[in-house]
């Protein structure tokens, strides 16, 4: 073997050591350590979650509902920033027996030009609040690369720092397709399913 060959086949080799340890020594953030001792899954947000631009019984909570066949509470209000949500925690979410919590907020702080760190300070006391409770909790992040301003960023650090679940991009795959969009925001009653499988897929795990 010509010395040129053999130096290729030695950084192959280390190139794949280097892949194969962080395959197996890397790992994501855990998951909280939670109990579950609650009672009902909650989905808590704004009008992603409440279902603007669906038909009656076809927002996400409902399609959700009908796949893992349970019951669920559908705690979304329209125009929701992390603020107003973050001052009925208390009475729409802790006050209900939470055991899973879905959540889809931050998208109306963003384009409402809210300030970024407080928004996300906000999120993670809403998280944070809810875990105390011994509860799971999902959340549905919002990508905008182009006028985003680091939300995408914000999602991942709270996750980090709490340990809660985290769907990067709820809107994946939705936003901009006109079979799916009710209109430049909100998804229609296809779009909601999609927004469904992907609560479903990281939720099973937990059911």
């Amino acid at each position: 073997m010509s010395s040129f060959f053999r130096k290729i086949a030695i950084f192959s080799i280390a190139v794949l050591v280097v892949f194969l340890g962080y395959r197996f020594f890397v790992r994501a953030p855990a998951v909280q350590d939670v109990r579950l001792t609650g009672e009902n899954i909650i989905c808590f947000g704004d009008s992603l979650t409440s279902g603007f631009g669906a038909a009656p019984g076809l927002d996400y909570p409902s399609h959700l509902s009908r796949l893992i066949g349970r019951p669920l509470i559908n705690a979304g209000r329209p125009g929701d920033t992390t603020v107003s949500a973050l001052a009925r925690l208390d009475r729409d979410v802790l006050s209900r027996s939470p055991r899973i919590v879905l959540i889809t907020l931050g998208g109306n702080d963003l384009m409402r030009g809210m300030d970024r760190p407080q928004a996300f300070r906000n999120l993670k006391t809403i998280v944070t609040s809810i875990q105390a409770q011994g509860a799971l909790v999902i959340i549905g992040g919002v990508e905008a690369p182009i006028w985003g301003r680091g939300f995408e960023e914000g999602y991942r650090q709270v996750s980090k720092e709490t340990g809660a679940l985290l769907i990067p991009d709820i809107l994946k795959g939705i936003m901009g397709n006109p079979k799916l969009m009710h209109d430049a925001i909100h998804p229609n009653d296809s779009g909601y399913a999609v927004i469904a499988q992907y609560f479903y897929e990281a939720v099973k795990p937990y059911l």
